[in-house]
């Protein structure tokens, strides 16, 4: 996997990851190996430095995903710039790449936002546009 925009993880990134596991490690409803409604949970950083947190709510139709949910409580606060997410799985699984549905909401609405990753060399942060090459840009499709 190979990404111009990668930057090491710093503390503070560290810290968004602990918030996110925090998050869901205190709401998940479902036990090591059992599937539940609540499994995901994610953190938001906003441009002035605010937290926000989400977590998934799983339903055979769909329904959103942690990270979703994260950006709307930080849209419902006011906050307009979101500059970094990450997402953790519940039962220690540690961050979790985004979903497809995810990278496209990510490269539509907030591609210079900053992702949370891990690769096999460890935990870095890449440019939300860099997660979907060649991916469906919805706004031209409207031109």
């Amino acid at each position: 996997m190979f990404f111009t925009s990668a930057l090491t993880v710093t503390d503070e990134d560290r810290s968004l990851v602990e918030l996110a596991r925090h998050t869901i490690d205190s709401t998940t409803d479902a036990a090591p190996g059992e599937d539940g409604v609540h499994t995901m949970g994610a953190a938001v950083r906003v441009s002035d430095g605010r937290t926000f947190t989400g977590v998934n709510l799983y339903h055979f139709t769909g329904g959103p995903c942690a990270e979703t949910v994260a950006l709307a409580a930080a849209r419902a606060a006011g906050a307009t710039e979101p500059t970094l997410i990450v997402a953790v799985g519940n039962q220690g699984r540690g961050v979790r790449s985004p979903c497809g549905k995810d990278r496209q909401i990510f490269a539509d609405l907030y591609p210079s936002m900053r992702v949370i990753i891990d690769t096999p060399d460890g935990l870095v942060s890449v440019l939300a546009g860099e997660l979907l090459p060649a991916g469906y840009d919805h706004g031209a499709e409207q031109r």
